[in-house]
């Protein structure tokens, strides 16, 4: 697909839709987005509203699913239920819930494939069986799918649709995700979950299961959650060359959502990497100073000097967009709805027996 610069165009023409159901005027996925991530909606602040209001709809349809399958008694059935909202919203008719009449009209407009939301729903699905990650590489496949899909909808929206430009925000979303996880690894423990590879931890001769019985900031958890804040930041670096191929207007916001995470890391690092006593937060002052700053550091933004290397853990997102197909958006008969939600089911349970044949006991 072409490469432009859409810094003096005007914003892309309202595509008529019977499923147009104002979203721009419905304040409720503003309100999610406030309350569920205040990173993320600061750095939003900078989006012009002509994509800051997709956006917003992207994000709660993501903490709307995110919340169906985390507060769920039966996981399996609660994913049962969101493959059945998103049959509706890419049928063209979704569901009642704000969240789903606001992301149905985005994913025709910005020709978003099925395969990103529903690897989105794969990821919530293996955070609700507790699944947990032997390596780095597995840690990034879930990545990609709770976050890597997001920065590549993201993308979508902005009107990017190359390989390369698809592949930094794919990146985006996993070094954000990383850091996340280096965040709030006590609060994970805690909750009976552990996202630092477990290799990592075996290699410091952390017992897991005794860890997780009482979660303390041993020096081998905090030297591993530093290797993971070394990893995000060099998906953060990898990534930031990519926002030079977006609009301008969408520069500085996405920028600000690189610097605003990886000063999280920062704050990781200024307690030791002791994520388990505390909680980092950058302050409200701290994000004011990196908003400003993402808005004069666009200006310096450079291109990537030769092709990217698209990491294997975010191929398929990227392969979903390229191959060119457009969102189906005829149903989905009962036959393929009930195959695609039983390999889904097939999937998870194998993992779920992987991760219990590496369990003690």
């Amino acid at each position: 697909m072409r490469r432009e610069d859409l810094s003096g165009m005007r914003p892309p023409r309202r595509v008529p839709h019977p499923l147009a159901t104002h979203y721009d005027e419905d304040a409720s996925c503003a309100q999610m987005l406030r309350g569920g991530s205040k990173s993320f909606f600061a750095a939003s602040r900078l989006l012009v509203p002509v994509y800051r209001e997709p956006a917003t709809a992207l994000y709660a349809f993501c903490r709307v699913a995110d919340d169906a399958i985390d507060l769920a008694g039966d996981p399996h059935q609660a994913l049962a239920g969101l493959c059945r909202r998103l049959d509706a919203i890419y049928a063209g008719e979704p569901f009642s819930a704000v969240a789903d009449k606001a992301f149905a009209p985005v994913v025709v407009r910005y020709g978003i494939p099925r395969t990103l939301p529903q690897a989105l729903l794969e990821g919530f699905a293996w955070d609700a069986v507790g699944r947990r990650y032997q390596t780095l590489d597995e840690l990034l496949d879930y990545a990609a799918r709770v976050a890597g899909t997001v920065g590549a909808m993201m993308a979508l929206i902005m009107g990017a649709r190359d390989p390369q430009t698809l592949a930094h925000a794919c990146e985006l979303g996993l070094a954000m995700q990383l850091t996340n996880i280096a965040r709030d690894v006590g609060e994970d423990a805690r909750n009976g979950r552990v996202y630092l590879p477990l290799q990592w931890l075996r290699e410091e001769g952390i017992d897991i299961a005794a860890w997780l019985a009482d979660p303390q900031p041993l020096p081998g958890v905090r030297r591993a959650t530093q290797r993971l804040l070394a990893e995000a930041d060099r998906h953060y670096e990898r990534a930031q060359t990519g926002i030079a191929d977006l609009p301008r207007s969408c520069r500085p916001a996405m920028m600000a959502a690189r610097l605003i995470y990886a000063e999280i890391g920062r704050e990781v690092e200024r307690r030791g990497c002791d994520s388990v006593s505390g909680r980092a937060v950058v302050s409200g002052r701290r994000k004011l100073a990196l908003l400003l700053r993402a808005s004069l550091a666009t200006a310096a933004l450079g291109r990537a000097a030769g092709p990217l290397e698209v990491p294997v853990s975010v191929r398929f997102l990227v392969e979903s967009v390229v191959d060119g197909s457009p969102p189906s958006l005829a149903p989905q008969s009962f036959a393929e709805r009930t195959v695609a939600i039983v390999q889904m089911f097939e999937r998870v349970a194998v993992r779920e027996r992987q991760q219990r044949a590496f369990q003690p006991g």
